[in-house]
């Protein structure tokens, strides 16, 4: 799963969030999730980004987008 995760991650900071989405939106792990609801985050569409969240057990970010997605690279860095 890490490459997803990496190649998903690689998508977003080039700005190809829609890229990003179709890559991640079929898997049910937690970091998938969490990069499904980052996407809807910086898109506005919190509404569907807290549901991705809450489905692994996070509330909706409260920092920035930038802070979000230093948090999303470090879980990213973490996972085996």
């Amino acid at each position: 799963m890490k490459t997803i995760h990496l190649q998903a991650l690689r998508f977003i900071q080039n700005n190809e969030w829609d890229a990003a989405h179709r890559l991640v939106q079929d898997y049910t792990d937690p970091l998938s999730r969490q990069i499904h609801g980052y996407l809807h985050y910086i898109e506005g569409d919190l509404d569907n980004a807290s549901y991705w969240y809450r489905l692994i057990g996070m509330a909706l970010p409260d920092g920035s987008p930038e802070e979000e997605l230093k948090r999303l690279t470090k879980a990213i860095g973490e996972t085996n």
